[in-house]
């Protein structure tokens, strides 16, 4: 299906003139069919789509946001129809905002990743005509590079899944009833690893802020979905509103805060570390928290101690070693959205599992809580996800093989590292990563190494920030704190000494000689809690169901206990 054109013109009132012409004189291309346009300058860009060419450019013309673009292409196919050009309309801005050429002038259009007829056909297309663009200078990188890359997993431009879009407009609706009635709210967001949890507070931020700046002349641009909230009273509500984004993890962080830089509508809007939030003077109106599970409760965290110990007593008169990020959070801030899942939690210093239950209970109770089901991350989807679940308990899975997902396991690290050397050199973002089991000597010693096994060493990641696209990554080892909440291609995960299977009392086991993760171990002293090795095996637990839930084509798995090696074998070794 590779019938279309790209017509390339200057924008101006001239070429809106032009096409007026060409329609009145029969072509119907123009005026009366299916066209996906591209409106730029240096700089900055514009997508839409319409079935009146003519009409639409000459409305274009008249806002004096984008009278500074000066050059159009159409792109025009014989075979388009509405549904193809929503998509291919929806996807280009998606890869233009990833591509970061260019600033994406579009709003959020609320659009859903439907099916139609013929879809995988014309998605082929769009992958020529993308080719097309990136011949005329319009993209810098492959759609491969493209997908890889921060911008694109993290962009507010996606097209939602169904849930994705009815947690959003659920959200918006209780939030519009709160703000009018001025009702303090708390909301959960709740969902399994890959659900897309970043993306929908990603995606609600940039709908808000399009909301209340959104010119009137452009409502075309939000979908019908969410088009009921472009309208006065709504703006009203938001107008001078303190909204922010809150992230407890450094390396998650600092992508974002990139993503935001580069995409108008969110430059303002503020990511914050938990911190941040408890030193503002200011009050929030409303705060977004993604990854709440990894809030943290009163712990030994080094210079951070005093800093924390002063926003308590700032806050509540007196250092109060009960209060949580989660009571500074609610404190200052009037609305919260907080994205969890209990089952991510990987430090004792995180929120406590009853703090977590008792929030998404009083959030139940509240009907304000949201339930994301549908996996996006991962290829072999929702059942991969409930077999890591049972391949990390005390009683296996039954062997199971996934269509579209590449699942295997290793009995050589040197192997294991060649193969995921190979997929990176085919797909990119491929890295192995491991539990917390080898001690970081290389943190002093640049020149050691960390992990040694099977004739293989290796070292740990040497960088804290953005370590999955960093220089070298590949042949480094990803610890969970600089992969949670990321994607991969393909994961290579260790299963470090740190977890063994006990087969005298048939169950799984934690090795405390052999975990180094020592602020996520150690006891509590502020609180008065000592850690058992089995609180401390929840958490390992947690850890390797999240490394082994990166990978969205495969997962490879190198367990280093002996006994649960040949465990896992019986399951696993039927995918290699």
């Amino acid at each position: 299906m590779t019938d279309f054109e790209i017509e390339h013109l200057s924008f101006g009132r001239e070429t809106a003139a032009a096409l007026k012409q060409m329609s009145a004189d029969g072509d119907r291309r123009f005026s009366d069919w299916p066209v996906v346009y591209v409106i730029n300058n240096d700089t900055h860009v514009y997508v839409g789509e319409t079935t009146s060419a003519a009409r639409r450019l000459e409305q274009h013309y008249g806002n004096a946001d984008k009278r500074r673009l000066h050059a159009v292409r159409l792109v025009l196919g014989r075979k388009f129809n509405k549904s193809a050009c929503l998509d291919l309309e929806s996807r280009l801005i998606e890869w233009f905002g990833a591509d970061a050429k260019y600033q994406v002038l579009n709003s959020n259009k609320g659009q859903v990743d439907w099916d139609y007829y013929e879809r995988d056909a014309y998605r082929a297309t769009f992958e020529e005509i993308f080719q097309k663009l990136r011949d005329q200078k319009l993209f810098t990188r492959s759609i491969t590079q493209i997908r890889n890359s921060d911008m694109f997993k993290l962009s507010p431009f996606k097209a939602l899944n169904d849930g994705q879009a009815a947690a959003i407009d659920s959200l918006l609706d209780e939030l519009f009833v709160d703000l009018a009635t001025g009702t303090r709210s708390t909301s959960v967001v709740q969902g399994d690893p890959g659900t897309g949890k970043t993306i929908v507070a990603i995606y609600l931020l940039k709908l808000l802020e399009d909301i209340r700046t959104l010119d009137p002349a452009e409502l075309h641009d939000a979908d019908e979905r969410f088009s009921e909230r472009y309208v006065a009273d709504k703006r009203a509500l938001l107008e001078g509103k303190r909204i922010g984004l809150v992230i407890p993890q450094q390396s998650l962080r600092e992508s974002v805060k990139r993503v935001f830089r580069r995409t108008p509508g969110l430059r303002k809007v503020p990511v914050l570390t938990p911190f941040q939030v408890g030193e503002s003077d200011a009050p929030f109106d409303l705060l977004i928290v993604d990854e709440a599970h990894r809030l943290t409760q009163r712990a030994n965290l080094g210079p951070l101690n005093k800093k924390r110990q002063l926003i308590t007593e700032k806050l509540y008169g007196t250092d109060d070693p009960t209060k949580t990020q989660l009571d500074w959070i609610r404190d200052r801030s009037a609305h919260q959205i907080f994205l969890i899942d209990s089952e991510q939690s990987v430090r004792t210093a995180d929120l406590p599992q009853d703090t977590q239950a008792a929030l998404v209970a009083e959030a139940k109770t509240a009907n304000r809580w949201h339930r994301l089901w549908s996996q996006m991350r991962v290829a072999g989807g929702d059942d991969y996800i409930a077999f890591v679940r049972a391949l990390l308990s005390d009683d296996l899975p039954a062997p199971a093989s996934f269509e579209h997902y590449d699942l295997r396991m290793f009995d050589d690290l040197g192997e294991l590292r060649d193969a995921i050397r190979a997929r990176d050199d085919e797909h990119g973002l491929s890295r192995l990563v491991a539990g917390y089991a080898w001690k970081w000597r290389t943190k002093k010693d640049r020149s050691a190494y960390d992990i040694e096994l099977d004739g293989v060493s290796m070292r740990w990641n040497q960088t804290d920030k953005d370590w999955i696209n960093s220089p070298g990554s590949v042949d480094e080892v990803g610890s969970i704190h600089t992969v949670q909440g990321y994607d991969l291609n393909y994961a290579g995960v260790i299963i470090g000494p740190d977890l063994r299977w006990d087969a005298e009392r048939g169950r799984l086991a934690f090795d405390r000689a052999s975990y180094f993760d020592k602020t996520a171990a150690q006891d509590n002293g502020a609180l008065g809690i000592r850690y058992t090795d089995e609180d401390l095996l929840a958490l390992v637990r947690n850890v390797y169901r999240v490394l082994m839930t990166r990978g969205m084509r495969g997962t490879y798995v190198y367990v280093c206990d002996r006994a649960l090696r040949e465990r896992m074998r019986g399951v696993l070794g039927g995918n290699g």
